[in-house]
């Protein structure tokens, strides 16, 4: 009979929650800090970039590296030794007297980022040996990273209303100060029973696919197609051809490639990637009509923002509650209906339409796609054997980041392409005006301002016009895309439920 968790354990999992809540906080945090930083450091445009995404870089490049290290010394270990990084990383940061020693700081911070992501969800594989109880466990921590990442912006502005910019990086240390205190108490300490060399090539080589292919697609999405990304993206795949290579033919692989021939598995990561494209392309567009649409301050815009996220309490354990009832695969197939329902609502959306259609639109995605985090994480855990979780995690987390990549680029450039096809301008205007116009409703909004009244009305409208049409069109590809995962995954994840527990008991053999 399977030993089933008990009060200790529930607690244990609440104290992984405070770490995985800062890590997920920090990738935007940011949102309302840079124009302090930017006044007080003296940051040039592209340094202001640099900090923003060193850190979402950094954590992409190194989650597997830390996956297969925290099976092997242990994940607990790994954990401790994330908390003192994080921790003397976000005092570095909060004190950084030049952009340099900020962007080194946050280069630090994605490192320890990387350690505490993977180790936090692997725990929950040692703590949680029951199903059900994991599978609540699950939800409960995919709920608590979406949340992290809707709350940084809010705690970003409520921090900066009453003290300097390096609050929003030093409000970490106290906590990982206190997972230092506690974590040895309560979480066990566990590492795969393989010894051998560590797979150091092997460490270079995954760091070397994934950054250049993270860095590539947000470049093109910041700045269209061009050359260096193009070679950066082809360079990072021509890596990562030799990185599986190299998995193939190592002693010790960082990463066991017989897990993909499991469906469960192979089948969640990809709808992993899926389901972050969607999460992180509507929230491009929520924030900039919530802020130049609807003309709302950013800290409010941030608190809206909040609102579809209370459906987020009730949809992970309403995923665990069905799957147990029914086939996860059908479950799972659901949730992207319902969340592709958000879509199809946000298409309706109309310059003076009421709040509520955002709300709802962006409400239903956000359940639908909780619901979809917490089914594939627990297909990903379940689907493998203890010793391999580690590696697990940081490979769909690294799916995570990719999803997250392509969110911005894919429907970020949709619509920007349908923006300016649907532009029209008032005759008359200088070129540069109406270059700057063209770039998408920040810019135009920029521009407008130094327009006179009666030609920066007219601006303001056509921009805003066109954006509400940009945004209705990547809400139809993003129904459209849900809608064929919900089919696709269906298919192939059907009955894979019933066999987790051989394919682990697989992996133990």
């Amino acid at each position: 009979m399977t030993e089933r968790a008990g009060r200790r354990e529930w607690i244990a999992l609440g104290v992984l929650a405070l770490p995985l809540l800062l890590v997920s906080m920090d990738v935007s945090v940011l949102y309302f800090a840079v124009p302090f930083i930017s006044a007080d450091l003296g940051v040039s445009a592209t340094e202001q970039l640099w900090i923003f995404d060193v850190y979402g870089f950094v954590l992409a490049g190194m989650l597997i590296t830390m996956g297969a290290l925290g099976d092997r010394i242990g994940r607990r270990r790994l954990l401790l030794i994330g908390a003192v990084a994080f921790g003397l990383a976000s005092v570095a940061a909060a004190y950084a007297q030049n952009p340099e020693q900020l962007i080194a700081a946050r280069a630090v911070l994605g490192i320890g980022g990387a350690t505490l992501m993977p180790s936090t969800l692997a725990l929950i594989r040692n703590l949680f040996h029951d199903a059900g109880q994991r599978q609540k466990a699950i939800a409960f921590w995919s709920a608590v990273m979406l949340g992290g990442i809707s709350l940084g912006p809010v705690l970003g502005g409520v921090l900066l209303e009453h003290f300097w910019w390096g609050s929003v990086f030093l409000i970490n240390t106290p906590a990982m100060v206190l997972l230092l205190v506690i974590a040895p108490v309560l979480l066990p300490e566990f590492k795969a029973p393989a010894q051998g060399r560590f797979d150091l090539l092997g460490s270079v080589l995954s760091l070397g696919a994934v950054l250049p292919v993270i860095w590539g697609i947000k470049e093109i999405a910041a700045h269209g197609v061009s050359g260096v990304a193009v070679v950066a993206v082809v360079a990072g795949l021509l890596v990562g051809v030799a990185f599986v290579q190299r998995q193939r033919t190592a002693a010790y692989p960082m990463v066991e490639l017989g897990m993909f021939r499991n469906r469960a598995f192979s089948g969640a990561l990809a709808a992993n990637t899926i389901g972050m494209l969607a999460l992180v392309g509507n929230a491009i567009f929520m924030t900039q009509y919530l802020q130049l649409v609807l003309g709302m301050s950013p800290l409010k815009a941030a608190l809206w923002a909040l609102v579809p996220s209370v459906a987020v309490g009730g949809a992970a354990p309403l995923s665990t509650a069905l799957a147990g009832r029914f086939d996860r695969a059908y479950v799972l197939g659901g949730a992207f209906l319902l969340a592709a329902s958000g879509f199809v609502l946000l298409t309706q959306i109309e310059i003076g339409s009421g709040l509520w259609v955002l709300l709802g639109g962006s409400g239903l995605l956000a359940a639908g796609l909780v619901m979809v985090m917490a089914l594939i994480t627990e297909a990903v855990v379940g689907a493998v054997a203890p010793e391999r979780a580690g590696s697990a995690s940081a490979l769909m987390e690294t799916c995570s980041e990719f999803g997250g990549a392509l969110g911005i680029a894919v429907l970020g450039s949709i619509g920007t392409a349908a923006y300016r096809s649907d532009l029209k301008l008032p005759l008359g205007l200088p070129g540069e005006v109406a270059a700057g116009a063209r770039e998408g409703l920040p810019a135009a909004t920029a521009v407008a301002a130094q327009l006179p009244v009666n030609l920066h009305d007219a601006v303001l409208a056509a921009a805003r016009q066109a954006f509400n049409h940009s945004l209705n069109v990547a809400a139809i590809v993003g129904a459209v895309l849900l809608v064929a995962t919900a089919i696709t995954i269906t298919l192939v994840l059907r009955g894979t439920a019933e066999k987790v527990n051989a394919a682990v008991l697989a992996d133990h053999g």
